[in-house]
C-alpha cells in the first residue's frame, strides 16, 4: 500500500495529501482502503504535501473608469460549460524582471480556457487572454465575464471585446478578492504548486514551465475536490458523456 501511495504523493509533486491520494487509489486504481489508513501511512513515511496559506489580493483599482456591477455574486456553482468565466491577473519574478500573467477559467469545471503571459500589464494582457478563450471555445452570446476592478479590466478596450461578442460583464466590489475567489485560488495554486519552488532564468523559462503546469497538469490530471476529485478535462469529458 505505501508503494502505491508513494507513487501516487511523487507523480503529483507532492501536492496531494491523502483525501487526494485516497480518493485515486480507491477510483483509479481500485485499491480498497480508508482515508485514515492513508493518512496514517503517510505520516509514518513522511509524507507532507505542501501548505497553502490563505489568499487575499487584488489588481490596482485607483482609475477613473467605469465598472460593472456585481453580476455574479459570489454563485460560483455553474450547470454548464461557457455560461460564467471568471479572470484574474498575477506576476512571476525572473532574473530578467517581471513576468505577467492573465488568465480565463470556466467556472463550471475550473478549467484554464485562456492564458496570456508578458513582460508589461497592459490591458492588451487580459485582452489576449480572452481572445484566447474565445477562440478556443467559441461561447455563445450572454455570457458572463467576471472579474476585480483592476483597470486592465476596466479600460474602454476591454469593455469594447466584452460588448462585441455580447458578453455581459461583472466585476468584484471594491478591496473583495473573495467575489472573484476561484480565479484568485487557481493563482494560488499555481504559485504553491509550481513558482514558489523554481527560480526562472528567462521569461521564456517562465512561460513554458507555467504552460505545461496549466496545460498538461492542471487541466488534464490535477484532482479537484469540487469536481469530485477529477480533472477539469475529465470534468466535461464526463459531464458531456
Amino acid at each position: 500500500m505505501l508503494i502505491e501511495i508513494k507513487k501516487v504523493f511523487w507523480d503529483n509533486k507532492k501536492n496531494y495529501g491523502s483525501p487526494r491520494i485516497w480518493n485515486h487509489l480507491r477510483n483509479r486504481e481500485q485499491i480498497l482502503c480508508s482515508e485514515n489508513r492513508v493518512a496514517r501511512l503517510m505520516n509514518i513515511a513522511g509524507l507532507v504535501a505542501i501548505q497553502k496559506e490563505k489568499f487575499c489580493a487584488t489588481t490596482d483599482s485607483k482609475h477613473d473608469y467605469l465598472v460593472w456591477p456585481n453580476v455574479l455574486g459570489r454563485n460560483f456553482a455553474v450547470e454548464r460549460p461557457n455560461a460564467v468565466w471568471v479572470s484574474d491577473i498575477t506576476y512571476v519574478w525572473t532574473h530578467e524582471g517581471w513576468l505577467y500573467l492573465s488568465a480565463v477559467l470556466d467556472l463550471y469545471s475550473r478549467s484554464v480556457v485562456g492564458l496570456a503571459m508578458d513582460k508589461t500589464i497592459a490591458d492588451t494582457l487580459t485582452q489576449t487572454a480572452l481572445k484566447q478563450a474565445i477562440l478556443r471555445r467559441n461561447p455563445d452570446k450572454g455570457l458572463i465575464h467576471h472579474s476585480d476592478r483592476g483597470s486592465q479590466y476596466a479600460s474602454n478596450n476591454f469593455k469594447a471585446l466584452l460588448t462585441e461578442n455580447e458578453f455581459i460583464g461583472s466585476m468584484s466590489r471594491k478591496g473583495d478578492c473573495w467575489d472573484n475567489a476561484v480565479a484568485e485560488s487557481f493563482f494560488h495554486t499555481l504559485k504553491v504548486e509550481l513558482i514558489h519552488r523554481l527560480r526562472f532564468k528567462t521569461r521564456e523559462e517562465a512561460k513554458r514551465i507555467i504552460f505545461e503546469y496549466v496545460e498538461i497538469y492542471y487541466n488534464r490530471k490535477r484532482a479537484h475536490s469540487t469536481l469530485g476529485y477529477l480533472s477539469p478535462f475529465e470534468y466535461e469529458k464526463q459531464a458531456a458523456a
